[in-house]
């Protein structure tokens, strides 16, 4: 109506839409990490919830990649597609952005996961014989399916019960992953580009609560190259 000059100004201007409540990121304790992993090393998703917390990758990425994707000889996975869902369909999509596609180093540990999941999946092949799916996913069902991410978020869910760990989402992991990351001095722009978030700036306003410990940290690390303890001082 303002725009057709039918009234003199817009009174939606005026109001104060209200915000949406910011979600308080929830993390694991490296040693709490370490405790879900030993209660989840037998279970079928063990593999694909080591890759999570040690990569951040996003839950239709990890659930996107394709044996092609992966190279175990120079320690990379390559992000190139995500699994989401629309209502209940599952859906291959590309990244939305530049920043999404990319190429995630991985430590040996990691490796060594993929490595006996490997394994694990070439002896569901030979279970499943013909009935088997050639779907080159490295994280499928018994059948070489793809897996519905959101029966992977309710295994997650199921599988944290089992323990006496606080309660987590399966986002948090990459949480966790972004917020260790920080903590140990790992650049924010390295990062965020392991994320693939769209700019650094997006990734210290999402771990903003890890900054001020980061600060302080900061300023030790600098002054432990020039200052004297008090009684060396004049000397």
């Amino acid at each position: 109506m303002y725009k057709w000059g039918y009234v003199v100004r817009n009174v939606a201007d005026a109001a104060d839409p209200p915000r949406a409540a910011r979600y308080q990121v929830q993390v694991w304790t490296p040693e709490e990490l370490r405790a879900f992993f030993g209660s989840t090393k037998e279970d079928r998703h063990g593999a694909l919830w080591f890759v999570y917390a040690a990569t951040g990758m996003r839950r239709g990425e990890a659930l996107g990649l394709r044996w092609e994707d992966v190279d175990l000889k120079r320690n990379e996975l390559h992000v190139r597609r995500s699994l989401v869902t629309v209502g209940h369909t599952v859906v291959e999509t590309e990244p939305k952005t530049a920043s999404g596609f990319r190429t995630i180093g991985i430590d040996t540990a990691t490796v060594a996961q993929l490595k006996q999941h490997r394994a694990a999946q070439h002896q569901d092949r030979l279970l499943a014989g013909p009935a088997w799916t050639d779907s080159d996913a490295v994280f499928s069902d018994e059948l070489g399916q793809t897996l519905h991410p959101n029966n992977v978020g309710a295994a997650f869910r199921s599988a944290v019960r089992k323990t006496s760990l606080p309660r987590i989402r399966l986002h948090d992991l990459r949480h966790g992953w972004a917020t260790m990351a920080l903590m140990q001095g790992v650049p924010a722009k390295v990062a965020s580009q392991r994320l693939g978030h769209s700019s650094v700036a997006f990734t210290l306003d999402t771990y903003s609560h890890v900054l001020p410990e980061m600060q302080i940290d900061a300023a030790e690390r600098v002054a432990e190259l020039f200052h004297q303890p008090s009684e060396d001082v004049g000397s």
